[in-house]
């Protein structure tokens, strides 16, 4: 299947749904890519199942970003589950673009790594997805240029924490801080950055990530801001330097907030340590050598943070399947795009090598693959020229004179500098069309691109390619006492730079200098190796190509720059494909391929696979333009859109027969039915009625034996009760079968002779009401040991909402006669979770709410998290679930305590009476919400009071209603806190003085 062939509008093949999605919200492009995707993967339209990748490239700020989320957003919805899977996966794209996207000259939220995600399909249903990141940019952590910022989130914790918040992380004004180059933002702005932390946050929570860890991450991310900050000077006694009074603080406070010690991560900063012969031998630092110590460190840290969050979100989306079950698979590459700057360093290098690469791919892909099947098949054809960038990637990549190659070289020699690697680079290709030396002695080369030439800085390329942390550094992290940060330095690195946080890296005694024993690759060779795996994962599916084209440099929209246009048509290839997909043959299925597909076309069974049954199979039809090769058969792309009405209309034909041979096949078995249930009724009256005359027989021959007459006794008319009490009850009358619930016995009943089950009741086998007492009694139990105490308002009483452990019937009666929005919350009665079921316009609808492993709270199907039960029914009367967008109106109350909802709230938040000290007499009925003086709600009452006397963190504050859980904060707060004084104490003192000086004057 060709990757731009485009896809015909389903029709009736497609639901209402997608067609409204593809017509109301989705870019018709991106539906057509989508569409075709996830259709190839299911083999659908020729071919059998395949896996299926779609590149998005285009130059940086031309929309991939914002199109990898459309194509993510519509194969979930193609997919037609309902699973809260689908909406963890689309929460990835905001929770990633937070850390690993930042604000450049050329794009406000450009992407500074890349990304590939892999969905996971069992037939038509998403099952899992895995996730591979490739170049975090990781020197933009200490160092921006002009007009750029740091990564997202640094700015989205200063606008979305609390005062309250910052204080426990140790976050001052963003001013003070030199990462962030003290600059900030509008009011405006920063109000849109409040809105993204809020999303980021609800990201984390969906995804599954646990509170501590959502906090141990954002301490480690303010330990990198302050450790920013902390200066050196000379040390006047032995020529070493020292941390500067003014930064004594800010050390102090980064030592809190990686959770080591102080003078601990001090000596990582200013010395080196070593054993030699047994000997402790210390090396001071120079201070630019010192400031190299922090700003490494503030890299690493913030690095293996973005590796850790993208491992656990593979390590929570990975599929729970047979692993002997088949998946396919559709991948999505979203890379960095092409960039040249005014100053372009290694990161622009890798960054625009990548796209060399993926530019290769296309041009093999769309040009030499295609047209080497042309003449294989002895078609007629004028060769079409493209650009060929294969020259360019043997100059970056070769081995052992590839540019990478000399890099890791020269990075190998500790006297190597940025020269000697410039003298190499001119030296060996001197003379090639790819390459030029810079003029004069700057340190710098240039490379012609396939999108132009870029003038490189080659000033720390040997440095960014080594990477080396300092020393100690590795073991002073893994011995912190914040759990994140140890284990991300305990994790070993993969060849392709992958964090793998459950493989523990081996530590080599006297090896603490390096950054761990497997880090023996430099960045560059990592880089390499992730590349060969990426390409080695597209080469064996099927590619689809989005071309993303920016409109212009200005960042302005609705502006269309017609050179810029056109050059990126150019360099891109853009206009020669065109002309191959006007000339060419876009789909070339085999002849068995095209056979198995559209053999139904010929109507008779057993089509051999076979030229000639191709043949026959067109000829049928009336499509014109098509030539048959030598093995398979040449179309463009509108054929498969016609051969696929000619099967519509066949599979039309197809339902009607279906149809009329099952109606005549039921009709035939309900008359024998029919005839059965006469002819058994006729015979069962044949038989009463011999019994009949039976008994009147043998009354005659008793009544002509006895001579004398025997009067028969009176008849009593029934007297009728006074009471209505005291009569017999009456067989239960159907009840009409709501859309929603489930079906009554009487539904569908077939067989007179079985009396009817009373309503309610279902014949049960012993094992099935065993297992389903079982799962009840979980239930319950799940809801007194965890849930009771959170879902327990402050004043001790349950929300007027919650009505325990009820059927849906019993809520649907609840609801019948309430106004519309009316809602209650229900325990599940046969899984540990809840039910909302909600009074809608002519029908109750009845929404699960699924409890996450790092106990959220999430409506299946919404995109929202919440801490608790209450807030999420606070939020959802304000904002309505979807996809009908009910808002909750009024909560329906519990009538009175002797309801069977009551009772069961009563025997979930009471403990047996010996365990309380009391006896069965003093149990009380359920508490009604109005009342708080019932025994359950005061011993509740009673724990969480002594509870909240037990905490002893004074500073602690006081959870919020509805929340039992007590509050994540980081190891090492009471530090962070003094840490934070002294620094706001040493800044207002110069303030003070310059405030009496201009005083006096």
């Amino acid at each position: 299947m060709n990757p731009f062939q485009p896809l015909p509008l389903y029709g009736r093949e497609v639901s209402e749904r997608y067609r409204r999605l593809q017509t109301d919200a989705l870019p018709p492009h991106i539906f057509a890519v989508a569409s075709r995707a996830y259709h190839a993967m299911l083999g659908r339209g020729g071919g059998g199942p395949r896996n299926q990748c779609i590149l998005i490239s285009g130059e940086s700020g031309a929309g991939k970003t914002e199109s990898t989320k459309l194509l993510l957003q519509h194969i979930m919805n193609l997919c037609k589950g309902n699973s809260q899977l689908e909406q963890q996966i689309l929460q990835v794209n905001p929770l990633l673009e937070a850390f690993g996207n930042a604000q450049t000259v050329m794009n406000d939220n450009s992407s500074r790594f890349g990304k590939y995600i892999q969905l996971r399909f069992q037939k038509n249903t998403v099952q899992g997805a895995k996730l591979s990141e490739y170049l975090l940019e990781k020197s933009r952590v200490v160092q921006q240029d002009t007009g750029e910022r740091n990564f997202h989130i640094f700015y989205y914790m200063f606008a979305g924490l609390s005062s309250e918040q910052k204080e426990i992380y140790g976050l001052l004004d963003p001013s003070l801080y030199r990462y962030i180059s003290g600059r900030f933002g509008t009011q405006e702005v920063a109000e849109r950055w409040k809105h993204k932390y809020r999303e980021v946050c609800n990201a984390l929570d969906m995804v599954g990530f646990q509170e501590q860890e959502q906090v141990d991450m954002q301490a480690i991310l303010a330990g990198v801001l302050s450790l920013g900050n902390v200066t050196f000077e000379p040390e006047e006694s032995n020529g070493s330097v020292k941390v500067s009074e003014a930064s004594r603080g800010w050390l102090k406070a980064a030592a809190g907030q990686f959770g080591v010690q102080e003078d601990e991560l001090l000596k990582c900063l200013i010395c080196t340590t070593s054993v030699t012969r047994g000997e402790q031998i210390q090396r001071f630092h120079t201070q630019p050598q010192a400031e190299d110590a922090r700003d490494s460190i503030a890299k690493v840290a913030y690095g293996r943070v973005f590796g850790w969050i993208v491992s656990k979100i593979n390590e929570l989306l990975a599929e729970n399947v047979d692993p002997e079950v088949e998946l396919r698979e559709i991948g999505i590459l979203d890379i960095f795009g092409f960039e040249n700057f005014a100053v372009n360093r290694f990161e622009q290098l890798c960054i625009n090598l990548a796209n060399e690469q993926l530019q290769h791919f296309f041009n093999h892909h769309i040009f030499q693959l295609e047209q080497a099947a042309y003449k294989e098949e002895g078609l007629p054809w004028e060769t079409i020229t493209f650009n060929n960038n294969e020259p360019i990637l043997n100059l970056l990549l070769a081995k052992p004179l590839g540019l990478l190659s000399l890099l890791d070289e020269q990075s190998a020699f500790p006297q190597a500098t940025d020269k000697t690697f410039v003298d190499k680079l001119n030296s060996t290709f001197k003379g090639s069309l790819h390459f030029q030396p810079a003029r004069g002695r700057a340190l710098a080369f240039t490379i012609m691109h396939y999108a132009g030439k870029v003038q490189y800085a080659a000033e720390g390329f040997l440095e960014k390619n080594r990477d080396t942390l300092p020393a100690n550094v590795r073991g002073l992290f893994i011995n912190s006492i914040t759990p994140l940060l140890s284990v991300l330095f305990t994790a070993t690195v993969s060849r392709t730079g992958t964090l793998m946080p459950h493989v523990k890296a081996k530590v080599v005694p006297g090896a603490d200098d390096k950054f761990n024993s497997t880090r023996k690759q430099s960045v560059g060779a990592q880089f390499r190796h992730s590349l060969m795996v990426l390409m080695e994962r597209m080469y064996s599916a099927d590619p689809h190509f989005v071309r993303c084209i920016k409109p212009n440099n200005q960042k302005e929209p609705g502006v269309l720059d017609n050179q810029v246009v056109l050059l990126q048509l150019r360099y891109n290839g853009l206009l020669e494909t065109i002309r191959i997909r006007r000339d060419g043959f876009s789909w070339r299925p085999s002849f068995e391929e095209f056979t198995e597909r559209y053999g139904i076309l010929l109507v008779k069974p057993d089509v051999p696979l076979t030229k000639e049954s191709c043949l026959e199979i067109l000829q049928s039809t009336e499509l014109k333009g098509w030539i048959c090769g030598k093995s398979r058969l040449f179309f463009k792309y509108w054929h498969q859109e016609q051969l696929a009405k000619y099967v519509e209309r066949l599979e039309r034909a197809a339902v009607i027969v279906q149809k009329v041979f099952r109606g005549f096949r039921c009709r035939k078995s309900f008359l024998k039915l029919l005839a059965e249930l006469r002819a058994r009724e006729q015979r069962l009256q044949e038989e009463a009625e011999r019994e009949r005359l039976r008994q009147l027989a043998l009354a005659a021959e008793a009544q002509e034996r006895n001579s004398l007459p025997v009067p028969m006794p009176r008849k009593r008319r029934p007297q009728s009760s006074p009471h209505p009490s005291d009569q017999s009850p009456q067989p239960p009358v159907p009840r009409p079968r709501s859309k929603l619930t489930e079906s009554t016995p009487f539904d569908n009943f077939l067989n007179p002779s079985v009396p009817r089950p009373v309503l309610g009741t279902e014949e049960q086998t012993g094992e099935e009401a065993k297992m389903r007492k079982l799962k009840r009694g979980a239930t319950l139990r799940w809801f007194k040991e965890t849930q009771a105490q959170k879902v327990m308002q402050d004043d001790g009483a349950f929300p007027s909402w919650l009505h325990g452990m009820i059927s849906r019937r019993e809520a649907e009666n609840l609801l019948i006669d309430k106004p519309l929005g009316c809602f209650l919350v229900r325990i599940s009665q046969s899984r540990p979770g809840y039910i909302l079921t909600y009074r809608g316009e002519g029908r109750c609808r009845h929404y699960m709410i699924q409890m996450q492993p790092n106990a959220r709270y999430v409506i299946l199907g919404e995109d929202r998290a919440h801490a608790s039960l209450t807030e999420l029914v606070q939020y959802h009367q304000t904002v309505g679930i979807q996809p009908f967008m009910e808002i909750l109106t009024v909560p329906c109350g519990q009538k009175s305590s002797e309801s069977l909802c009551c009772e069961n709230l009563e025997g979930l938040t009471l403990s047996s009476p010996t365990e309380k000290g009391e006896t069965p007499s003093e149990k009380q009925s359920c508490p009604s919400p109005p009342s708080s003086s019932k025994p359950a709600l005061q011993w509740f009452r009673r724990t969480k009071n002594s509870q909240n006397q037990e905490t002893p963190d004074k500073g602690r504050t006081k959870p919020a209603s509805g929340e039992g859980s007590q509050r994540a904060f980081p190891r090492l707060r009471s530090s962070i806190r003094l840490a934070m004084h002294e620094i706001q104490q040493f800044t207002s003192t110069p303030m003070r003085v310059s405030e009496q000086r201009s005083s006096l004057h």
